[in-house]
């Protein structure tokens, strides 16, 4: 009765002032269907689910109605669309599935890796179910399409890790887990932004209440929970796999996931009657990890990786304004705006320089990391060594206190002179300053390990074998896979990348320009214009090098360049190929001589011990005789020990020039 109608002058007057209103009572209407009748009961859900409802209401309806003949209920509505809407799903959610694998494959051309993408499906799965039953949420069709989105932003970040993987692979690198922890490492900003500009962007209809926010709510709650865990569970789960898959694609080595190899490689860290052990392993993977310059390196790679954006690097735009007599005695105002930049050629070569610079940094790593081994090596095995030599000459010193001791009541009892007993106390004093000696030069070589190691504490070997394990022999072929030659490899494919660059320089410059202007006075038309009036006008300009001479002598340089690099690798080969001869030269020449002490020299020098103390003993030797044959045996033991370091440091050599890491 009060709604308000207009009049034909434009005032609104209320509708009872028009017509009377009322409401009365009248019949029901007849609807019909199909050519029969049909009564509609209709209702709302409100806190449940229409599919639970129905059913409830089915199974009371089985049993509580009875209906006449011809008589039969029928059930739409949502329940209708909603049984509509689960034969669709059904058809488009495989389908979906499918095509996403199907893009998969193309995009990686393998079976295999686009199964280890395929795990963030279930991953997202499991995090939109357990969000829906946070909320407490049935499964709805809203909640199906949100299933399908989650899956196509879950698997763009495996799409994301898995490039990286493969790129970092194919520029050089043969560590699997060296690839996987820096290729997550780099991938994990732009994973955890795919995330997030998805999950925020559906925050809005996660947090609704008004029309439609049955229909919302179930979709963003299921993208939102589902990538939250996708994304936490992509970055762990998704590497261990592609580390797995990778292993067993070349060999049937341990395949034991990345957090397992950390977990264990802590494990070589032990203590062991209070001091603070560790194996030769665990030492390397700490170092690798804790090192400063290793870490230095990692800056370095990240340096040139960042420095790749900047390829692109336009001067400044040139913003300009005129105001005076420009056309005629009128003052006029001039605007322009002009941008000059090279020919794109340039800025393509200009990135392909920095990107080579960069494989060159990521090379640089591994390299470090093969000295970084090479160096723990040599103070690992060298504090091991030490320390059988400070054993031995403990044992001498023990047998020369007891000599000084007999030496002693001999003296008393008048049976030799002084010269044995003060020849006795000398040889003691002579084995204690050696003993002290060996000492700080086995704690400068414990603070040598700490400071590779990056660590405050000091450590001690685990290990009790001398001898390192025999070194694994390579061709001369093989040497090129090292990290030096590596580099130097790199520094031709610069080179000759810069000198790219350089002829690209020779392209002509390009400017655009735009300019807005008033033209005061009488124009061509024998009209009159005023200021207000503006023309407009563009600027097109290419710069020639005609005076090039300057760039021609950078690109002859560049040219001479690549001749250094090309002939610093040919020497780089050659010397690491001499280097690897000579070491296993010295390793075939000081393996026969430890295996020669072993068998022979050790046993002798047993033997010479063990009789001079009993002839000493029985009388049948002078104190002189024990002395000489006591130290001959020590510097036979004393000297084996010696082999075994350079049998060890050429071991550690070979292995580093052998190294492909």
């Amino acid at each position: 009765r009060n709604l308000l109608i207009p009049n034909p002058r434009g005032r609104n007057i209320p509708l009872y002032q028009l017509a009377n209103v009322s409401i009365k009572d009248g019949p029901n209407q007849i609807q019909r269907e199909d050519a029969k009748r049909r009564i509609v009961v209709g209702f709302n859900a409100r806190g449940r689910d229409v599919q639970s409802i129905v059913d409830e209401l089915q199974s009371k309806v089985e049993k509580q109605i009875r209906l006449p003949v011809g008589y039969y209920v029928t059930y739409g509505g949502a329940f209708e669309n909603l049984n509509a809407a689960k034969q669709r799903l059904m058809i488009a959610v495989p389908v979906s599935l499918l095509l996403i694998f199907i893009l998969l494959f193309f995009a990686f051309k393998s079976v295999k890796q686009g199964l280890i993408i395929y795990t963030a499906i279930p991953l997202s799965a499991i995090g939109g179910i357990f969000f829906l039953a946070l909320r407490g949420m049935p499964f709805s069709i809203s909640a199906g399409i949100g299933f399908i989105a989650l899956f196509g932003v879950a698997v763009l970040n495996g799409i994301v890790l898995i490039a990286e993987f493969n790129r970092l692979k194919k520029s050089g690198l043969t560590n699997l887990n060296r690839i996987v922890l820096m290729g997550t490492k780099t991938r994990l900003r732009p994973v955890m932004m795919t995330a997030l500009v998805a999950s925020l962007g559906f925050l809005p209809m996660a947090l609704s209440n008004g029309a439609g926010a049955e229909v919302q709510k179930p979709l963003a709650t299921v993208v939102i929970g589902g990538l939250m865990i996708a994304t936490l569970l992509t970055l762990f789960v998704l590497p261990i796999l592609y580390i797995i898959f990778e292993k067993s694609g070349k060999s049937k080595q341990s395949k034991i996931p990345v957090a397992l190899v950390i977990f264990f490689a802590c494990s070589g860290i032990l203590k062991v009657n209070g001091q603070e052990q560790i194996s030769l392993q665990a030492a390397i993977d700490t170092a690798l990890k804790n090192n400063l310059l290793v870490k230095n390196e990692k800056l370095k790679a990240e340096y040139q990786q960042k420095l790749i954006r900047s390829s692109a690097n336009l001067p400044q735009a040139n913003l300009s304004t005129e105001f005076g007599q420009l056309n005629s005695i009128y003052n006029d105002t001039r605007f322009g705006l002009s941008q000059s930049f090279s020919f794109p050629t340039v800025y393509s070569n200009q990135k392909k320089v920095l990107n080579e610079e960069w494989k060159a940094s990521v090379l640089s790593i591994s390299l470090k990391e093969a000295e970084i081994r090479k160096r723990v090596s040599q103070i690992y095995y060298n504090i091991i060594i030490l320390k059988e030599k400070e054993r031995l000459l403990l044992q001498a010193d023990s047998i020369y206190s007891e000599f000084v001791v007999k030496a002693n009541l001999r003296f008393k009892t008048g049976e030799t002179n002084i010269l044995e007993k003060t020849t006795a106390q000398s040889q003691r004093g002579g084995i204690f300053l050696q003993l002290k000696s060996l000492q700080e030069e086995i704690q400068l070589a414990k603070l040598q390990l700490a400071l590779v190691l990056n660590a405050t504490n000091q450590f001690e070997p685990t290990s009790n074998s001398l001898r390192m394990d025999l070194p694994v022999m390579v061709s001369l072929k093989a040497l090129e896979e090292h990290p030096l030659l590596k580099i130097s490899d790199q520094q031709k494919i610069t080179t000759a990348a810069n000198t790219q660059l350089e002829r690209s320089k020779m392209l002509p410059d390009i400017t655009l320009g735009y300019f807005n202007a008033s033209i005061q006075g009488t124009g061509a038309d024998n009209l009159l214009y005023s200021e207000s009036r503006r023309f407009n006008s563009g600027h097109i300009g290419i710069g020639i090098p005609i005076f090039s001479s300057s760039q021609k002598a950078r690109i002859n340089a560049s040219r001479v360049k690549e001749l250094i690099a090309d002939n610093e690798y040919q020497n780089e080969l050659k010397t690491i190929g001499n280097d690897y001869e000579s070491a296993r030269s010295q390793y075939e020449q000081y393996l026969e001589a430890a295996n020669y002490f072993e068998i022979n020299s050790l046993p002798e020098a047993k033997t010479i011990s063990q009789t001079a103390d009993k002839q000493f003993i029985n009388g049948d030797i002078n104190y002189l005789d024990w002395v000489m044959l006591n130290n001959q045996s020590i510097v036979i033991r004393s000297n084996y020990l010696d082999i075994l370091k350079a049998l060890n440091e050429s071991i550690i050599n070979l292995n580093y020039l052998g190294s492909k890491k």
